[in-house]
């Protein structure tokens, strides 16, 4: 693992989403040369990945939660209902 990926690793969720915000509004704008285009977009997925994995444990984490005394489900709503 390179350096950009371990300090990726460190960022909280709503850091790197704002890092990833930053990234697509830089893309977006076509100002951007096409090789720190190419880098961008890179550390975009990478961050696109953290962010994602941070949402899967958070997710686990809830199942958990509401998780009866049994290990079965208490009470299950899908993580994005908008219930």
């Amino acid at each position: 693992m390179n350096e950009l990926s371990n300090d990726i690793a460190e960022l909280t969720f709503e850091s790197a989403l704002r890092e990833l915000e930053e990234v697509v509004r830089k893309l977006e704008s076509g100002e951007v040369p096409l090789d720190d285009s190419i880098d961008l977009y890179e550390r975009g997925e990478k961050l696109r990945q953290h962010c994602q994995a941070r949402l899967d444990s958070a997710q686990a984490r809830i199942e958990k939660i509401v998780a009866g005394p049994d290990g079965k489900a208490a009470s299950t709503v899908p993580f994005d209902s908008d219930s």
